[in-house]
């Protein structure tokens, strides 16, 4: 009957290779075969439903599938007992007593970061106490971890969220067209910089182009970034002459990431004068700008670990180490190699997602019109603005110091408009409060000499490293940031006063340090004396005290005359 049954050639043609491996005979591997286990034995179902199976089905089946006819048999016996046994014909039945993870072991394994021994004694050390049945083995363990746990979880449960993302799958944008959407960020660069003596990680920021990878535009700050490194990055981004050219012009959208400077007054009202959209991103969500985030990590790999200086990622707990004697580059000097490694990105560096282009091909074949904002006018746009003030015959009164201009001859009593940049104290650009014209800048009056304002950062510094903890937020120094190679310029105008001032107070500071009050205590008083035991014990015993004056008649030697007493009450 088996033999009628099959077919002229059938059983010759399959049942000789089921020995040879999928590249012999041009099969399916076995995690395909598993996979088709399913829907065969249902199709066999279905077809004993109908009346229509037969030997030849089965057969057919059981070659396909490379196993034997008998094997077919027993999972169509065992999907008619239980429908679940359908679904994966051949599994092996889940014990009712198998190990499986438990929330309690999900919670020590976050705990733990993920280790599974430390893990497994506690799960025994509270067996000891009572508290929980008895753990499997370690072997155990790792199957039920392995078995009921995604790589996501093991990983998130081991090194956090972060840890958790890199085994999730993102969808990706479209690219879109030139100047449509622009991303931000600020970086601190993992290389240490000679920034006036003293080594400092200098902080870059920079814009994006999604679209075609550029940088469009990018501002270096030796100290901490701010919303004026913003406001630079986005000068540099957006102007088309040189040096910034050609990449630049309005983007419809920039995308930032909740960051405070991004987000500010001055910077949102900028781009709200731009006609810019800002898209602010959740928290934690760097995968939603991950055009500058992957330039971000790029940047490190491709350039700044090649320099001197760099702050190799130590293991937790343990302090960068770096030689001795290697010379850290000068600020001017880093910001001028970042600046050549940025033209190369542009110019020379072709990305996989361009598919063989460099930033400047793919910018230069896009036809997009460009939008263009004069850099007078930038200039304007970027500012901060505080308010109006009088112009008197002293000047411009702005934050209890004076700015003068030679344009205000002859100005006195007209209300004005100030704006100014961020942390650039030194000078202010005024406007006309009624019309908005602008009548010019002006300058902080009787201003402090260099070697003043070199004094005063030498004494601050010395009084920060004394009282570091309390004066650490108000004694931050700020620098410019640069988009050309330049020396770094220290942001925080004097004035002669405000610098004589505060030299005065740090010499008197230190002359009262000088005195050492408690260095000698004081003699012991007299044994007659009613001296407070917690005084008693800061004098210095063996050594008799001189009075200081000469007892009254009637009075005890150790006791001072009150005139009161004397009936002296004036």
């Amino acid at each position: 009957m088996t033999g009628a049954a099959a077919g002229p050639g059938e059983g010759t043609s399959r049942s000789g290779v089921h020995g040879d491996g999928p590249d012999a005979r041009g099969g399916l591997p076995s995690s395909s075969l598993s996979a088709l286990r399913g829907p065969a034995v249902r199709r066999l179902l279905a077809l004993r439903q109908d009346q229509k199976l037969t030997t030849r089905h089965v057969r057919l089946m059981a070659e396909s599938l490379e196993v034997t006819e008998r094997t077919v048999w027993r999972w169509l016996a065992a999907a008619e007992r239980d429908e679940s046994a359908a679904a994966e014909p051949g599994a092996r039945a889940q014990s009712k007593d198998r190990f499986s993870v438990t929330p309690e072991v999900r919670r020590l394994l976050a705990l733990w970061k993920g280790n599974v021994a430390a893990v497994h004694r506690e799960l025994i050390a509270r067996a000891a106490k009572g508290e929980g049945e008895p753990p499997p083995s370690i072997p155990t363990l790792h199957r039920a971890i392995q078995r009921d746990l995604t790589p996501g979880e093991r990983a998130g449960l081991a090194g956090g969220e972060r840890a958790a993302r890199k085994h999730d799958v993102f969808l990706a944008r479209p690219r879109g067209w030139r100047n449509q959407v622009w991303e931000t960020d600020h970086m601190q660069a993992p290389v240490l910089v000679d920034v006036d003596g003293m080594a400092r990680r200098p902080w870059i920021t920079w814009f994006t182009d999604c679209a075609t990878n550029a940088i469009t535009g990018v501002a270096v700050t030796p100290g901490d970034p701010s919303r004026e490194s913003v406001l630079s990055a986005l000068r540099s981004a957006v102007l088309r002459e040189d040096p910034y050219g050609p990449f630049g012009g309005l983007p419809e959208k920039v995308r930032v990431d909740r960051g405070k400077d991004f987000l500010s007054r001055t910077v949102t009202a900028a781009f709200d004068l731009l006609d810019v959209t800002v898209e602010d991103l959740p928290a934690y969500t760097p995968h939603l700008k991950g055009t500058v985030e992957g330039l971000n990590r790029a940047v490190e790999g491709m350039f700044l670990a090649a320099l001197p200086g760099y702050a190799r990622q130590p293991r937790p707990g343990k302090r960068a180490s770096r030689p001795k004697d290697e010379v850290l580059l000068g600020f001017e000097d880093f910001t001028a190699r970042l600046l050549a490694w940025t033209s190369w990105w542009n110019t020379e560096h072709r990305p996989a997602p361009l598919r063989g282009r460099t930033p400047l091909e793919a910018w230069q074949d896009d036809p997009t019109p460009l939008r263009d904002v004069p850099a007078a006018d930038l200039w304007t746009f970027t500012l901060e603005d505080a308010g109006t003030r009088t112009l008197t015959t002293r000047g411009i009164r702005f934050r209890k110091r004076d700015y003068v201009g030679p344009w205000m001859t002859g100005q006195a009593g007209i209300q004005v408009r100030i704006r100014f940049m961020p942390h650039h104290d030194h000078r202010i650009e005024v406007y006309h409060a009624a019309t908005g014209r602008y009548l010019g800048p002006a300058d902080l009056a009787d201003q402090a000499t260099d070697e003043q304002i070199s004094a005063v950062r030498r004494a601050r510094a010395a009084r920060t490293r004394r009282l570091k903890k309390d004066l650490e937020a108000s004694q931050r120094e700020r620098y410019a940031a640069v988009n050309q190679p330049e020396a770094p310029q220290w942001l925080g105008a004097l004035t002669t006063a405000q610098a004589e001032a505060e030299l005065a107070q740090a010499a008197d500071t230190d002359l009262a340090q000088l005195a050492l009050p408690d260095l000698i205590p004081p003699a012991a008083p007299p044994a007659d004396w009613r001296t407070p035991p917690s005084l008693a014990t800061r004098t210095a015993p063996g050594r008799p005290a001189s009075l200081p004056f000469e007892p009254a008649p009637g009075h005890p030697p150790g006791r001072a005359a009150d005139p009161a007493e004397d009936g002296d009450a004036s």
